[in-house]
């Protein structure tokens, strides 16, 4: 019996371990929200991860639930997975509602940028007919989204493997020193755009007294002077004055944590919480410098990916620094080639829809588009007489063009959509759909071929769009010509730096990412400044220079209300009890670009960066210049003019008109009781008079 209790408990020990060192990631946790379906006879999908190298490969798995249509013959449908280009798995669908693949990986299966591609690929039938079954809606299978990797947690060769070019990818915040100056709020900027890269999810953005203690893997900002005493003693290299240092700690400690486990007490299952110790890596990466002129070198460096991803050892000593970037021929980013966005040539074969994606945002040209031409250049397989074929251009969902395929096997072909039809970000589809005659159905199903020319198709703006007032749907291309200075209020500064990342992300968020803004304080800045600049102001709602943006379409500093000017109800009433961010984009005194935001209530720091986030969504509306958010992802949209009749500034009029308006109800309600209880007594007294008369 006790042979048999220690050898039970070993293997509790052994699986408690297991799971400790396992690191569990499902789909939805890596950005598909929504379940991923396959379509038609012939579909497929692909998804890739990421693997960071605290994570070893040999001994982790990857685990896929799939859904299939209700209506497919199951024992004549197949599903392929492929890891990279290599097939792993094949097999009919089984008879269960939700199937489980589960593929032990190797490190064979992960590329040599560290990425795992996992391609999931399907052949359907229902009727038996592959003519019959060629567009039925009901070939589908779902990949459900809490299919998930079960990853290896790993310390061996910790210290060797991990650099500063693939440290980023498990970074999960950012931390400057308590009363940061220009150049740390500068640094937290550019390293959280260098985060946000990376599709690093919540990045956190901490005070050093604020840094919570779960936070082991982060990046510290400060020129080494003024690091803390503990961090300072990680950094084993010394820059000297006038020159930069990027240094990345490396270190393991141990963890005391509780684990709780639910356990089944005679068919009842309960928490048992146990205590354990496990051994975890610690990483901070040191953005500082000998002095502020060697720290504005490293922030610099940051800028730059291609030094970045190309410094493989734990430290660099920065003595000059530079952003150059691979200009294009038009250096207007007027025209832009599907390379360019990142299309790449894929190879369509089969019958039936056969279509290629591609993803491209309004920034990613120097100004925002009035008007797009798709151009789309490709190949395919001439058409035998009586075959047909089709090619289709979506964008956003919505058809745009079909023309018919010829013998010729040559497709040069365009589209112009206007401001109306694309978006801020847009998808856009091109589809070729193949049907044989009747008679060679079944022979034709590896005939026909296309594939779309990524270098020679493009999109070219043709007219920029140009408005009176500046809107959300302009940013960030609006601040893409010309310098850009980021302005914040002093005493607001550690509250404004997440915001601050946020916006510098935006500017560098497209293809060819230039945008460096100059950083000042709003006590620093004068009405020059902001003639000669385009502006991004951070400021508290009291702040002097809010005097100095005449064309904003709200004052901030004021009590105001917006009306919904369909019904005049209030939506929107300023308040200090409520954590508002507040954002307005306008045209300055110079016809420059000016972003203006400013937050309110006792979470600063959450407020702006919620203002910041919201105006870089994908908004509905191409006028929308004001934008009030709240902490709790609320917002509301408003478009405001000299003219407009749904703004209203309180501070304005008297207090006895202030009085009226929040009370005019009730006064009214109680005049008319009295009215009413006047004529019930008036009514009392004349029947009693009667009655005396009568008596």
């Amino acid at each position: 019996m006790k042979r048999f209790l220690t050898l039970l408990s070993f293997i509790l020990f052994c699986t408690t371990v297991y799971a400790q060192n396992q690191k569990i990631i499902s789909f939805k946790a890596l950005g598909h929200n929504d379940d991923e379906p396959i379509f038609g006879m012939s579909g497929a999908t692909s998804f890739y991860v990421k693997i960071t190298p605290q994570y070893q490969i040999s001994g982790s798995k990857l685990v896929i639930y799939l859904e299939p249509s209700q209506a497919l013959v199951r024992d004549k449908s197949y599903v392929n997975l492929f890891l990279g280009n290599k097939p792993v798995y094949s097999g009919h669908l089984t008879k269960d509602s939700i199937q489980r693949l589960q593929i032990d990986l190797s490190p064979a299966d992960v590329s040599a940028d560290n990425f795992l591609k996992i391609q999931i690929k399907t052949s359907l039938t229902i009727t038996d007919d592959q003519c019959r079954d060629l567009d039925n809606p009901a070939m589908w299978v779902k990949v459900k989204n809490y299919s998930y990797l079960s990853l290896i947690k790993s310390n061996k060769n910790f210290f060797s493997n991990i650099n500063i070019s693939n440290c980023f990818d498990s970074k999960t915040a950012i931390v400057y020193n308590s009363n940061p100056t220009l150049h740390d709020l500068k640094a937290v900027a550019w390293s959280y755009a260098r985060l946000k890269k990376t599709q690093t999810k919540n990045i956190g953005v901490y005070d050093i007294k604020n840094l919570p203690d779960s936070v082991r893997n982060y990046i510290m900002v400060g020129t080494v002077n003024k690091l803390p005493a503990d961090k300072r003693s990680l950094v084993k290299v010394t820059p000297q004055n006038n020159q930069g240092l990027l240094y990345l700690h490396k270190s393991v400690s141990t963890v005391t944590d509780t684990v709780t486990r639910m356990v089944n007490n005679n068919g009842r299952f309960v928490p048992v919480k146990t205590v354990s110790q496990e051994v975890v890596p610690n990483e901070i990466l040191f953005v500082t410098g000998g002095d502020d002129a060697g720290y504005e070198k490293t922030i610099t460096a940051m800028g730059n990916m291609n030094v970045l991803n190309s410094t493989f050892g734990d430290y660099l000593l920065i003595n000059k620094a530079q952003n150059t970037f691979f200009k294009t021929i038009d250096e207007n980013r007027s025209k832009l080639s599907l390379k360019q966005i990142g299309g790449v040539s894929d190879f369509l074969s089969g019958i039936g829809s056969l279509k290629s994606a591609f993803n491209f945002k309004n920034s990613d040209f120097s100004f925002t588009p009035k008007e797009v031409e798709i151009r789309i250049v490709a190949n395919y397989s001439s058409l035998n007489p009586g075959d047909r074929g089709f090619f289709n251009i979506y964008l956003n969902g919505l058809l745009l063009s079909s023309e018919k395929l010829d013998a010729s096997g040559k497709l040069n072909t365009s589209v112009t959509i206007n401001r109306y039809q694309h978006h801020k970000y847009n998808t856009l589809e091109a589809e070729f759909r193949f049907y044989p005659n009747s008679g060679n159905c079944k022979n034709s199903f590896t005939n026909y071929f296309a594939e779309i020319d990524v270098d020679k198709s493009y999109l070219e703006s043709k007219n920029p769009f140009i408005t009176s007032d500046l809107s959300f749907y302009q940013y960030p291309e609006a601040f893409n010509s010309g310098t850009t200075r980021v302005i914040v209020s002093k005493p607001y500064a550690k509250y404004a730096a997440g915001a601050m990342g946020e916006i510098i992300y935006e500017l560098n968020n497209n293809i060819n990412a230039n945008n460096f803004p100059e950083f000042s304080y709003s006590d620093e800045v004068n009405a020059s400044d902001l003639k000669k600049n385009n502006v991004i102001a951070l400021l508290a709602q009291d702040d002097k220079l809010m005097h100095e943006f005449p064309d904003a379409p709200i004052d901030f500093e004021r009590n105001f209300r917006l009306y919904n000017t369909d019904n005049n109800t209030v939506v929107y009433s300023l308040s200090d009890t409520t954590s508002n961010g507040l954002a307005q984009i306008f045209y300055g005194r110079s016809n420059n670009a000016t972003l203006v935001l400013t937050a309110t209530g006792k979470h600063l720091a959450e407020a702006f960066l919620a203002a910041s986030k919201s105006i870089t969504e994908q908004l509905s509306t191409l006028s929308s210049n004001v934008c009030i958010s709240d902490v709790n992802n609320n917002k509301y949209l408003f478009n405001i003019n000299k003219s407009s009749e749904n703004l209203e500034y309180i501070d304005t009029k008297s207090a006895l008109t202030r009085f009226w308006d929040s009370y005019n109800l009730y006064i009214l309600l109680g005049i008319l009781v009295l009215i009413l209880l006047s004529f019930l007594y008036v009514r009392s007294r004349v029947q009693k008079s009667q009655e005396l008369f009568n008596d």
